[in-house]
This record gives structure tokens, C-alpha cells and sequence, in this order.
């Protein structure tokens, strides 16, 4: 298994409890429904968050997004995991939201990121230093298009493939790689290389870097 894939293994429900849980929800134990809310619900939101950036409106999202998947879940097929499916309601409502409020991403002035910020440890643990990483890489990953934003939080917090990621994104796993190698190369520019090597190299995305 691949380390990034080892390291996010334990994120989400295994299918066959999904598709469990989805039949049950299906002939109307709201019980059931309930359990993939709870299962989901943080990572969603953090997701959502991340894109939309304001709490209430990220809440009002995910609301949506699960009220929405509880009404089409005879439209769901059990080819895809009920996570890429939930996430890809989350992150259409997500777009029109942003097209609704015309937002623009990003607004930190880079400027003032002293070299010393940059220049990050080698080794990173569960410290002051890695939050404070964590913090600048977040920062500027707000100055990245949503596409580039979903896709990275997708692969590495999520730990979904390209294809799953092309299934939320609708679009070929092929573009995928592409938005995460160009937000990848616009990390490396507004920051140092450095400093995204050990990004890339530690649990960036644990749920303590979300508060």
C-alpha cells in the first residue's frame, strides 16, 4: 500500500458498511442515514470549509449536501463508495455558492511570510512548528483555483484516487493530475520548495490543522 494511502486507510467506512447502510436507509431506517451523517459529517465539512471558507455557510452546505443525498438515494449506484458520491454534492453546491458570491480565493499577503517562516525543520512532529506549517501551506493554498483546492484535499486528506477524484470534480483522472501538479508547482512559488517538501511529508491534514 502506498504511504499515503497507509496513512489515510482509516478515514472512511469500509464499503461494504456503506452499502450496508445506504440499503437500510433505502427501505427507511433513518437510524441508518444517520450513521453515514455521523461517519462523514467533520470531513465534509472540513472540506467544505477549506473551499468556501466561512463557518456558516460551509454548515449550511453540508446540511444541504447530506438533505440532498438523503432525498436521491435511490439514484445512488453502489459502483462508486457513498463518500466520492456525497462529496460530489458537497462540492457542486460548493461551485455554486462560489459562482453565486463571485468569490475569489486567497487574500494573504505573502509579502509578509519572513524567510526565517520558510525555512521549515527537516523533521516534523506533532508540535507548535507543524501547526504553524501547516497554517502558512493552508494560506497559501487559498490562492489556488477550487478545482486545484478540491483535488489536493481530495488526495491527501482523503486519501481518493485520481479517479475518484475525476468523479467529484467531473472531470478525467488525467486533468486530476494535472490540477494537482499545478498546485503543487504554486505552493513551490508562493513558498519555498522546502517548505512544501515537509508539507507533503507529514499528517498535514489531521484534524487538529482544521480549527
Amino acid at each position: 500500500m502506498h504511504e499515503r494511502d497507509a496513512g489515510n486507510a482509516g478515514l472512511c467506512m469500509a464499503r461494504e458498511d456503506e452499502l450496508r447502510l445506504v440499503l437500510r436507509a433505502k427501505r427507511g431506517h433513518a437510524d441508518a442515514f444517520r450513521e453515514l451523517v455521523d461517519a462523514y459529517k467533520e470531513r465534509l465539512f472540513a472540506f467544505v470549509w477549506r473551499i468556501v471558507r466561512h463557518h456558516h455557510e460551509a454548515e449550511d452546505i453540508c446540511q444541504t449536501a447530506f438533505v440532498r443525498a438523503y432525498e436521491s438515494l435511490e439514484s445512488y449506484s453502489s459502483q462508486y463508495a457513498f463518500s466520492t458520491w456525497l462529496f460530489t454534492i458537497a462540492y457542486r453546491l460548493c461551485l455554486n455558492h462560489l459562482r453565486k458570491h463571485k468569490a475569489v480565493s486567497g487574500e494573504m499577503d505573502f509579502s509578509r511570510i519572513s524567510q526565517d517562516q520558510a525555512d521549515a525543520p527537516t523533521e516534523l512532529a506533532n508540535s507548535e512548528e507543524a501547526r504553524r506549517l501547516r497554517d502558512l501551506i493552508w494560506a497559501a493554498a487559498d490562492k489556488l483555483s477550487p478545482p486545484q483546492k478540491s483535488a489536493v484535499l481530495l488526495f491527501y486528506r482523503e486519501g481518493k484516487s485520481c479517479h475518484e477524484i475525476g468523479l467529484i470534480l467531473s472531470m478525467p483522472a488525467v486533468t486530476v493530475k494535472s490540477h494537482l501538479h499545478r498546485a503543487r508547482a504554486k505552493l513551490r512559488k508562493l513558498l519555498s520548495a522546502e517548505l512544501v517538501d515537509d508539507w507533503m511529508a507529514i499528517d498535514y491534514l489531521s484534524d487538529s490543522s482544521f480549527g
